[in-house]
């Protein structure tokens, strides 16, 4: 293979093995895709891709044609035979892929090896135009299962045009499997009280996609909340009494209890009920016979109107019995459950109860994970797909080294314990402040482990093949640019979160976002003991800050570093024809350079830092910040409307102006 050093073109994920020759290969300004009918892409998909990229590479327009009457310069074809295998004994989605003067054959070993092959093909045509290099590849995936899990509840639900175009991105880098997160965003009837005012997925937004994912040999699997995460439905009128603790439905909102509250009570019989119905209504949009029922993070379990059935059975029964309850009732519809492994990870008895055709979503997110839980549930025997992250959640830039290492490490202990596939999720936790298209390195770190977990690809020289591949930068700079600027991330959207909530509305101390944040958790029980009094909110957040006081102190530094980024990044990007990349990322960098300013203004304020500590570097008075952030807030309103519907876009702009205001408040 050649070097990557010695050529100005990569393939993303890298082939398992691949020829260069000497030479090139020029394609005809007039050229033809044959594509055959054995593969059974009924409208011609795969060869539609290929002439669209020809055409926005070249300028040329190119013919499609089938059948053994008709010549074509690239052919793609199934294989008659097959001998060569993936890493995993299989042959699904293996193609091989010939560029030299007589012409290019794509073939595969059924449709998704064909599909796979042409993504390569396009990635090529995509960055050589017209002059492609004479190669032979081989290649197959490790994975069966190639996943992208997104978010689709926690603030921002996806207009239907985007969920297309990404759908599209995952094609092409070699994705099979899709899953929306839904907990209260998704129109089901009878539920109006729940999903108002959400900009929810209608049944025909889903039949549409789940079409369109189908078409580009993307698997569009069901997800919906079925057990924990209730948040929204747990506090409407209709379904309160359902949760283990109604009493609390009208706290409030909070980004932070949103997610560590709202269970729903599985011992009373109702609640089954309304899950059998999310799920019978739910199923019957898609084609896929898979079934994502979550049941993860159920905080509340045993704890409030569950208490006396837990003390009688056990809190790992009584979540069994559930979980297996509707894995049953999934599996006598002809359906395959799967379900979030964390709470049978904690209560490894879970295990042994599970259905064989149950599938346990393992996921992990720490970037220095070790092995152990998926070598638990290997020897369990159970069945199961890993689940690393792509960092993007609570942040506006997205976190590429941990998304990095946590992938990397994932796939690799997946593939040696035999799991099934890789699920790559991508979290919207305190109102999705993250824009999804900051998490395409993160996605295509996915991509490559997912196809490749035992190869030696260095971070840098995936970042540079990504600025290639997916940004058309020749630099090869954008990426890891993007990688220095989010480690300038000192006071994050988490912290301001954080400290705002930490006043519950009434003016006292919210004790359940205190217990969430570790300097305030362990000092809330010795507070009451030592003053006889609850820790008010300025204590609070006094705690909290000084806690920061360290980290409180690179902001300058930061932020100088991040403007530096800003500085580097602009010209690469505006030769990378992508305004919406560009916009995108330029809104995310100021976003945070404020962060990190708002960040040192109520360490001041907190009397964390003195004048004459500020050295050469200080922020504006806290009436300019506050208005800069309030101006920023509307540019970012722009950038959220071009991937995003409405949704709760609203409570992003109310912490903002909440923090605003609480920079005037501190002027005073």
């Amino acid at each position: 293979m050649a070097s990557e050093n010695t050529r100005k073109w990569a393939i993303i994920p890298e082939p398992n093995s691949m020829t260069v020759g000497e030479g090139t290969v020029l394609l005809p300004y007039a050229g033809r895709v044959n594509e055959s009918i054995a593969i059974g892409d009924g409208d011609f998909l795969l060869a539609h891709q290929l002439v669209a990229d020809i055409r926005s590479a070249t300028g040329t327009d190119w013919d499609i044609a089938t059948g053994d009457m008709w010549s074509g310069f690239i052919r793609l074809r199934i294989a008659d035979s097959w001998d060569f295998d993936s890493q995993d004994g299989g042959t699904a989605g293996a193609y091989t892929l010939t560029i030299n003067t007589d012409g290019i054959t794509i073939t595969g070993c059924d449709f998704e090896g064909v599909r796979n092959g042409v993504q390569t093909l396009r990635q090529l045509i995509r960055q050589n135009g017209a002059v492609l290099p004479v190669l032979q590849i081989e290649d197959a995936p490790a994975y069966r299962i190639r996943g992208y899990y997104l978010d689709a509840t926690r603030g921002r639900v996806p207009t239907l045009a985007w969920l297309k175009q990404w759908a599209d991105k995952l094609c092409l880098y070699k994705y099979n499997q899709l899953q929306l997160y839904i907990e209260h965003t998704f129109a089901f009837d009878g539920m109006s009280e729940t999903w108002r005012g959400s900009s929810p997925l209608t049944p025909a937004d889903t039949l549409e996609f789940d079409q369109y994912c189908a078409n580009l040999g993307i698997e569009l699997v069901p997800s919906v909340s079925t057990f924990g995460h209730q948040y929204v439905a747990m506090r409407t009128q209709e379904l309160r009494e359902l949760g283990e603790f109604p009493e609390d439905a009208d706290r409030p909102f909070s980004f932070i209890e949103r997610m560590r509250h709202h269970t729903l009570n599985v011992a009373d019989d109702r609640a089954f009920a309304f899950s059998a119905q999310l799920v019978d209504s739910y199923l019957q949009l898609f084609r896929s016979k898979r079934f994502n029922i979550c049941a993860d993070e159920t905080f509340d379990l045993g704890k409030g109107k569950s208490k006396q059935e837990a003390q009688r059975v056990g809190v790992a029964t009584l979540y069994a019995t559930y979980v297996g309850k509707l894995c049953e009732h999934l599996s006598k519809q002809g359906r395959e459950p799967m379900f979030w492994g964390d709470i049978a990870i904690e209560m490894p008895e879970i295990l042994e109860t599970l259905p064989n055709n149950v599938t346990l979503l393992n996921w992990q997110y720490e970037p220095e994970a070790t092995d152990e839980k998926i070598q638990l549930v290997a020897q369990a025997g159970a069945k199961q797909i890993v689940c690393p992250a792509v960092w993007g959640w609570n942040a506006l830039l997205p976190r590429i080294d941990d998304a990095w290492n946590n992938i990397a490490r994932i796939a690799r202990y997946g593939l040696d314990c035999g799991a099934e596939g890789m699920l790559v999720t991508d979290w919207g936790d305190f109102g999705h402040v993250n824009d999804p298209r900051m998490a395409v390195p993160g996605m295509i770190f996915g991509a490559q482990y997912a196809w490749n977990p035992a190869g030696d690809t260095a971070e840098n020289d995936l970042l540079e093949r990504i600025s290639r591949v997916e940004y058309g930068d020749c630099s090869a700079r954008f990426v890891v640019l993007l990688r220095n600027a989010s480690a300038q991330a000192v006071f994050t959207w988490r912290e301001l979160v954080e400290y705002l909530e930490l006043d519950d509305g009434t003016g006292n101390c919210n004790t359940d976002v205190a217990q969430t944040i570790p300097c305030l958790a362990d000092r809330l029980v010795d507070h009451l003991s030592d003053c006889g009094n609850a820790m008010t909110v300025r204590e609070a957040r006094n705690r909290m800050m000084r806690n920061m006081a360290t980290t409180i102190e690179r902001i300058p530094q930061a932020n100088r570093a991040l403007q530096q980024c800003m500085v580097d990044i602009a010209p690469i990007a505006a030769h990378m024809g992508n305004p919406g990349i560009t916009a995108a990322v330029r809104i995310a960098m100021e976003g945070q350079l404020l962060l990190n300013r708002v960040g040192f203004a109520l360490a001041e304020a907190h009397d964390v830092r003195d004048a004459h500590d500020a050295g050469d570097w200080r922020p504006s008075d806290y009436r300019a910040l506050a208005r800069e952030l309030e101006c920023w807030c509307e540019a970012y309103a722009k950038e959220w409307n071009a991937t995003s519907q409405p949704s709760e876009l609203h409570r992003i702009q109310e912490t903002v102006w909440k923090a605003a205001d609480e920079l005037r408040r501190i002027s005073k």
